[in-house]
């Protein structure tokens, strides 16, 4: 069993059927957690969630879009009838579209928006409440390490990515006095992810480096995987972290440090 006591906390994952989201439902799981997953690829889901029952402990799936507040409502609402009271919140669900500012175009700006930041926010404000009502509770949110620093191609990520950082802190503040913290993890250049694996074929279309090539000028000379993150967040989830509220953790391996 896990080393942080979170045995029978009730968590919700959001795109949580691949990457880095998958990774953070094995191992709360392997904490003793029971997992609700949302995700808006509800085969990929599914089978995510067979091949984890497989090794340990409950979990429950619903499909829907977090930039829906309608799919939110009905989706999460589904997952918090099926786990009960939920402990342990994971805003993970997020898409990067790369460009330049001046030829992103409006669709792929507001989805950027749509999923990074509404989402977040219709995902809380479903879940918070009863957090909130029970003076217990802990938000961990995705972030980036490109949500502390511009980086030219990635305007409409790096924005969304702020504002992350930005509503984590403002959420803090909010909740704190309830007994609520929220937190964030930034993570630096993460592979075997799905986003990943999108990001490095438009880079090679723009003649940008690759993952591999990138990863030589990191401090720790070698690219992050979705288990660097989900060790953070299971600790940010924990009692281990108790005073701890309103950070933007970087997992960056030292490619970002401010």
């Amino acid at each position: 069993m896990g080393m942080y006591g979170l045995q029978g906390r009730k968590v919700i994952i959001t795109g949580a059927a691949h990457g880095i989201g998958r990774a953070i439902a094995a191992r709360l799981l392997a904490e003793g957690c029971d997992v609700g997953i949302f995700d808006i690829d509800r085969n990929a889901a599914e089978a995510a969630a067979a091949s984890l029952r497989a090794t340990a402990g409950k979990v429950v799936v619903a499909a829907g879009d977090v930039s829906s507040k309608a799919d939110v409502e009905a989706g999460i609402g589904a997952l918090m009838d099926e786990l009960g009271p939920v402990d342990i919140l994971v805003n993970n669900a997020g898409i990067c579209r790369i460009g330049n500012v001046l030829d992103t175009s409006d669709a792929d700006w507001n989805a950027t928006f749509g999923i990074n930041v509404n989402g977040l926010f219709h995902v809380t404000r479903k879940v918070a409440p009863q957090m909130v009502a029970r003076r217990s509770g802990a938000i961990v949110n995705m972030a980036s390490w490109m949500g502390k620093s511009g980086v030219a191609a990635y305007g409409a990520y790096c924005a969304s990515k702020f504002a992350v950082v930005a509503l984590t802190q403002a959420l803090a503040c909010e909740l704190g006095e309830h007994g609520v913290r929220v937190n964030a993890v930034a993570p630096g250049l993460i592979v075997e992810t799905k986003m990943r694996d999108e990001s490095e074929l438009l880079r090679a279309r723009q003649g940008l480096p690759g993952s591999r090539d990138r990863a030589r000028d990191i401090p720790m000379r070698r690219a992050g995987v979705p288990d660097d993150i989900a060790k953070s967040v299971a600790y940010l989830a924990s009692a281990e972290a108790d005073y701890i509220t309103g950070e933007t953790i970087n997992v960056t391996g030292g490619l970002w440090n401010d």
